[in-house]
């Protein structure tokens, strides 16, 4: 989609937040006045939104594809990374060691922080000048005692894209589970936790022209599932891992955007990594100072984060979103 523009505003943010697509929109609207049954209830318009969400299930799970009984809706990435991290501390009495990367967005570095504080053993792996995880650093790090990984699938500042696959087989070498972060590079590039050996996932819906308020978690086998601990109670909806009724107009247009994404994703890469790469040739070519920061490494197609000597990033973004 070409940059949201409104009240003379060019909208650049799509990292934080995208509008809903159209398509979107269309697919949630019956969900908000029509089908509207709670989907626990096994009457028959109970039996309409659970239909609903089990097909939006299946359209999350062929985007990254996997089985759509490894999908676990939330209300976002952020939830489903506390699912991961402190329902699978709760849940293991043998490790408790846990290491995350430095870039971690604030709902893994949160939950990390919590179990620093109930005495575990936290550890935060550096990133190398290009902003990539110090892989070296990490094989020293990750031992016999860590219970889990967690490294973000693609910095949300920078755009690089994180040696997932090799951080996976470093964590399973020593007996750990690898959860990764990917809200960002889900529907921006080709990810697929089975393939890279990722245990556990977050996505979220809004990243992706799907709406605020949606999310997901994959969890890669019955064994993980049954080791991880609700942190909350009150229902026994998402395999009792996220109790309480389900919002079906956001997962119906979550689903909706998945699908979209997954028809556009080759295109789109292309397109965006093509303007990209022609804004950052411009910037760089009329600020001679300036440098791309991971521009060395594999980067996420429409991210571009930028170092100006001498300029306050708040100060630039201030006299830019001026309307």
């Amino acid at each position: 989609m070409p940059p949201l523009t409104s009240s003379g505003l060019i909208y650049l943010d799509y990292n934080s937040t995208t509008p809903c697509a159209p398509e979107v929109v269309e697919t949630m609207t019956p969900y908000l006045r029509v089908f509207f049954g709670n989907p626990s209830n096994a009457h028959s318009a109970g039996r309409v939104a659970s239909e609903a969400i089990e097909r939006a299930r299946s359209e999350v799970a062929a985007l990254v594809d996997v089985a759509p009984s490894d999908i676990l809706f939330t209300s976002g990435a952020t939830e489903a990374n506390n699912i991961a991290i402190l329902g699978l501390a709760i849940g293991d009495a043998q490790r408790r060691k846990v290491v995350v990367s430095s870039i971690e967005h604030a709902s893994v570095l949160g939950p990390a922080t919590y179990l620093a504080k109930q005495g575990f053993d936290v550890k935060s792996l550096p990133v190398l000048e290009n902003g990539v995880v110090d892989l070296e650093l990490a094989e020293k790090v990750v031992d016999s005692q860590t219970l889990l990984v967690s490294v973000q699938a693609a910095n949300n500042e920078t755009g690089v894209v994180q040696p997932i696959s090799e951080l996976a087989q470093l964590a399973h070498r020593k007996g750990a589970l690898l959860h990764s972060d990917a809200a960002q590079a889900v529907g921006k590039i080709e990810w697929s936790p089975n393939e890279l050996g990722v245990d556990l996932a977050s996505f979220s819906g809004h990243k992706i022209y799907g709406p605020k308020g949606t999310g997901a978690l994959f969890v890669a086998t019955n064994q993980i599932r049954a080791s991880i601990r609700p942190i909350y109670f009150g229902g026994g909806q998402e395999r009792n891992l996220r109790p309480g009724t389900q919002n079906v107009p956001a997962i119906v247009g979550f689903g909706r955007a998945c699908q979209l994404s997954s028809e556009l994703l080759t295109a789109e890469s292309e397109r965006t990594s093509s303007l990209r790469d022609s804004f950052e040739a411009e910037l760089t070519r009329g600020i001679p100072d300036a440098w791309v920061n991971g521009g060395t490494a594999v980067r996420l197609p429409g991210t571009i984060s930028l170092t100006i000597p001498g300029l306050e990033a708040d100060m630039l973004q201030a006299n830019l979103t001026r309307v």
